[in-house]
């Protein structure tokens, strides 16, 4: 487990459940109360404070063996509990990444069918989702600059986070946060959150690649953003002159962009998009 001492402080935790994860500490974390932002069957998220500061817990439940085989039969890695998005953020902070910075970590039990698990992280104050953001530009137009600026920190930020080894899984711009007082500023600082199914590989398959950032895609085709948009993304994401990249990976972008149109299709029949999108 990992427990930083100014949350311990915070929390008043007790020093013999600072150095394990006993049962003792499980039930103080899971009595933990605050604004619940999203619950499922096996993950609570919540907002809490302590000591003055804001704090995200996910508290994460054996899934079960059912689910497990469920998304092994589906040909997707199954997500355990907590250790995935601990393990992501500290690997990104590493490596100058902006993520939410860990506070606490602990997970419980053998079997991966019925382990317990929770993590801690800082509360990134001053940031929103480019999802936020983006929705208000029906109403209030974003200076063409400010969507270039966006354009390009995106295609950089994907980069970088790719280079690093992390594939997020869950690659949509709500999960993509902008810091408010740097854009007003005119400057654009992004941070990565819910990485509870990202992975960390040496070298990252090009179909996780292309899932990713199929996601990315996905998420923006509603928006009010040109087609050189879209290749200015490329540009700054392989770093290289829109010529080479097509010569070399023509295929692969035509499949990123092949699969964000089957996901919009699938987000219509679902009533998930706004429809904006003919694909």
């Amino acid at each position: 487990m990992f427990l930083r001492d100014d949350l311990a402080q915070a929390l008043c935790i007790e020093e013999r459940s600072a150095v394990k994860a006993d049962d003792a500490l499980f039930a103080q974390i899971w009595a933990l109360q605050g604004e619940v932002y999203r619950s499922v069957a096996s993950r609570t998220t919540l907002r809490f404070e302590a000591a003055g500061r804001a704090y995200f817990l996910k508290r994460h439940r054996g899934v079960g063996w059912r689910e497990i085989f469920k998304n092994l039969i589906a040909l997707r890695l199954p997500v355990l509990g907590a250790r995935n998005e601990y393990q992501t953020c500290r690997h990104l902070a590493g490596r100058g990444i902006a993520a939410p910075r860990v506070a606490a970590f602990a997970e419980r039990g053998c079997s991966p069918a019925a382990r317990d698990s929770f993590v801690i992280c800082d509360a990134l104050e001053d940031y929103e989702s480019l999802e936020d953001l983006t929705d208000r530009w029906d109403d209030e137009p974003p200076d063409p600059l400010v969507k270039r600026r966006l354009v390009v920190a995106v295609a950089r930020f994907a980069r970088a986070m790719h280079a690093a080894g992390v594939v997020h899984r869950d690659f949509y711009i709500c999960h993509l946060l902008v810091r408010r007082e740097a854009l007003q500023r005119g400057c654009v600082e992004l941070a990565v959150i819910d990485l509870h199914r990202a992975q960390i590989r040496r070298r990252i398959p090009r179909r996780w690649l292309r899932r990713d950032l199929a996601a990315l895609l996905f998420s923006v085709l509603d928006l009010p953003l040109s087609r050189t948009a879209w290749l200015r993304f490329v540009r700054e994401y392989r770093g290289r002159p829109l010529r080479e990249v097509w010569a070399r990976d023509g295929s692969f972008w035509n499949g990123v962009y092949k699969r964000a149109r089957a996901l919009y299709r699938k987000g219509q029949r679902r009533g998930l998009v706004k429809g904006r999108f003919q694909p």
